[in-house]
């Protein structure tokens, strides 16, 4: 029997998210709450999603058979929608892009002393935290190049540049913690959701990964 729409969108949402609420991943998915939920309870039954809590903390997470489900999904919308190879193209072309941001976001929670012994970034070199936000800058134009080029195979690529660029502003406003917060839409975690979005899609093993 063939799955429903929405079954691919409602995996993927909290496979990117790792585990939130019905309400983050029916928003990440582009859905309603109600279909969502109803999405999310059938893929429980299929024991694809668990569903835990923890004090005031609950929300769904992948299985290990729904991760499996949710790569053949992606594998088979790949097939269909990607058969001159351009979202593998994309990936190539971030790896380098990835290795920047990556370098970046150390920077911005370490800095060198005069001595150059490395020491928790408390942000009063005001050179040093513009350094780092001009990076990030000249990433997100990079960053909206490559989506660009992704979105126009898959539209669920689309507005990683968008949400990259907003965390930026906010960081740029002296919030600092919009570029690598891990609670909120920084951009680190909109990177790093690019970045597991790419490694499922083509069905890579981030330890595999060159």
């Amino acid at each position: 029997m063939s799955r429903p729409p929405t079954a691919l969108p409602v995996l993927h949402g909290v496979r990117l998210l790792g585990f939130a609420d019905a309400l983050a991943v029916a928003g990440r998915a582009g859905l309603d709450l109600d279909g969502t939920t109803r999405e999310l309870h059938d893929a429980a039954r299929r024991g694809w999603v668990q569903h835990t809590s923890f004090a005031d903390l609950e929300g769904w997470s992948l299985t290990r058979t729904g991760k499996a489900e949710n790569e053949r999904l992606l594998a088979r919308q790949r097939v269909e929608a990607d058969p001159d190879g351009v979202i593998a193209a994309g990936h190539r072309a971030f790896l380098p892009l990835n290795a920047r941001l990556l370098r970046a976001c150390t920077d911005w929670q370490l800095r060198p002393t005069g001595s150059g012994r490395l020491v928790p970034n408390d942000h009063t070199d005001p050179g040093w935290d513009a350094r780092v936000l001009g990076e990030l800058a000249a990433l997100a134009t990079d960053l909206a190049r490559l989506v660009e080029g992704l979105a126009g195979v898959l539209a669920r690529f689309g507005g990683y540049d968008v949400r990259f660029a907003t965390a930026l502003r906010r960081a740029q406003a002296g919030r600092s913690e919009w570029v690598d917060g891990s609670g909120i839409d920084s951009c680190h975690r909109v990177w790093s959701q690019l970045h597991e979005d790419l490694l499922a899609t083509l069905g890579i093993d981030r330890r595999d990964e060159t």
